[in-house]
């Protein structure tokens, strides 16, 4: 079943149900009203006829007479209104109209009439005329009425019942839910019409972020919904919309991360060709005898260092991958730090010197650091052999300090720095800062700092990089302390 239906039958369902109780509590209400409103009238009319027509005898209050014109003249004007009365005398016996019969009051009433209580009743059962015919149902209200004598005593002198047919009362009784079931009836359709249209707006928003989701499953991340932050629907678009944002990122990520791939395997299979042809161009020379005996020593030194390339460029991929899947261990102790890092700069002397730069190593003899120190030498090197690669005629200096529970180190080079672009995607995979220095003999594969900045995060520790064009780059990298045992 479609929604907009479930919810219209949800409204329905709510609508009748609320409409069926309130006709049933007014229905019930009226008719309570109706019966309790007539009891009050009949009331007055009874005190009507007795302040009319009684009389009662100052001296013998057991004396009590009635004036029989006024009687008639008020049984012919309440007639007219469908309205009976019979007046009763203290020993319970009818004394007006005497042309019927008329029964007793019964003595569970009378009793309740002469401690002064006010009987009403509604009587289902038909009285019979003295000419035999039936008389309707009537609802009656009993009336004691009392004289106070001199002793301030009460004496009960009459009773007076004044009665109405009830098929008068239900008539009236009838009209008023007549009335009420038409109101329900147009309060139903209104209802009706008004839940069609809610649900069928409710409906027309949900089918908007419909549609905008089979864009999204169609590849379409450029969809924005319109919210008003008024209910759980815009909500609900509220989240869409970051949904969309997110994918539109995560593809245009993955699309620039592709291009960076592509770059790469293109990097990657133009580095690996070169000294693949050369070290295949001096094999063949070496088997076919075509090298001079005095420069064999040469290629073979050559062929040493373009195989130390291409095994160069391998681990480094297979390096980021282990690395980003956690499948390397870290074995963390405690050893000298400015050590280590004079050893890394007698390894990268020459280098250093074939770009004409000045390599420095400058801190306190005793301090230490806390890292595996496999990798603490990859990241240094790495980072010390990038500021060589884009430092020519320059200094680099390698510092090294302590700060609070944390060994802090410094690569400061006076190379050509980065632009502000350059500087945000540096850690990323395939990123090149510099792509006319790939071909140079320390060429970069775009791997080196990617794989610097994960070894670091895998040491809890922090590196930030600050540059200027044509000024010089300076990275710091925090490792930190062993943490203090529990």
């Amino acid at each position: 079943m479609r929604l907009v239906y479930q919810q219209l039958l949800a409204f329905l369902a709510v609508i009748a149900s609320v409409l069926l109780l309130l006709g049933l509590s007014f229905s019930s209400m009226t008719k309570e009203y109706v019966y309790q409103n007539t009891w009050a009238s009949l009331e007055k009319y009874a005190n009507s006829l007795v302040e009319q027509s009684i009389r009662v005898s100052s001296t013998n209050p057991d004396k009590v007479t009635f004036d029989s014109e006024s009687l008639l003249n008020s049984e012919v004007l309440l007639r007219n209104q469908s309205v009976h009365f019979t007046i009763y005398n203290r020993e319970n016996t009818a004394i007006f109209p005497d042309n019927v019969y008329t029964s007793k009051i019964s003595k569970s009433d009378w009793q309740k009439l002469r401690a002064g209580k006010i009987v009403q009743k509604v009587s289902d059962s038909q009285l019979k005329t003295t000419s035999g015919q039936a008389e309707p149902a009537m609802t009656d209200v009993l009336k004691p009425y009392f004289y106070t004598d001199k002793n301030n005593q009460k004496h009960l002198v009459a009773v007076v019942k004044v009665g109405a047919f009830i098929s008068n009362i239900n008539s009236n009784i009838a009209k008023i839910n007549a009335n009420l079931t038409k109101a329900l009836l147009v309060a139903s359709v209104v209802a009706l019409l008004l839940a069609y249209f809610i649900s069928r707006y409710l409906t027309l928003r949900i089918n908007r972020l419909r549609k905008a989701t089979n864009q999204v499953a169609s590849g379409n991340y450029d969809v924005q919904l319109t919210s008003k932050n008024r209910d759980e629907i815009d909500d609900l678009i509220n989240d869409f919309n970051n949904m969309a944002l997110s994918l539109q990122e995560s593809k245009a990520e993955i699309q620039r991360q592709e291009e960076r791939r592509r770059a790469f395997m293109a990097d990657a299979a133009h580095e690996m060709r070169t000294p693949l042809t050369t070290i295949n161009g001096l094999l063949e020379g070496l088997a076919y005898d075509a090298i001079p005996e005095e420069s064999k020593a040469q290629s073979i030194d050559l062929m040493r260092n373009e195989t130390n390339r291409l095994i160069r460029l391998v681990n480094e991929n297979l390096d980021y991958e282990k690395i980003r899947n956690n499948q390397i261990t870290l074995t963390k102790q405690r050893f000298n730090a400015l050590e280590t890092l004079q050893r890394i700069a007698e390894q990268l002397h020459q280098k250093a010197e074939a770009s004409h730069d000045v390599l420095k190593v400058s801190g306190a003899p005793t301090i230490e650091v806390y890292a595996d120190y496999d990798r603490f030498v990859q990241i240094m090197f790495n980072i010390t052999q990038n500021a060589i690669q884009f430092t020519d005629e320059g200094e680099i200096n390698i510092l090294v300090e302590r700060g609070y529970r944390e060994t802090i180190f410094k690569v400061v080079d006076t190379g050509i720095g980065m632009t502000k672009e350059q500087l945000a995607n540096i850690w990323e995979r395939f990123y090149k800062a510099d792509p006319s220095r790939t071909n140079t003999k320390y060429g970069e594969s775009g791997l080196g700092l990617a794989i610097v900045h994960q070894l670091v995060l895998l040491h809890n520790g922090k590196i930030e990089v600050t540059s200027k064009t044509g000024k010089g780059t300076t990275f710091t990298i925090i490792f930190p302390d062993e943490p203090a045992a529990q």
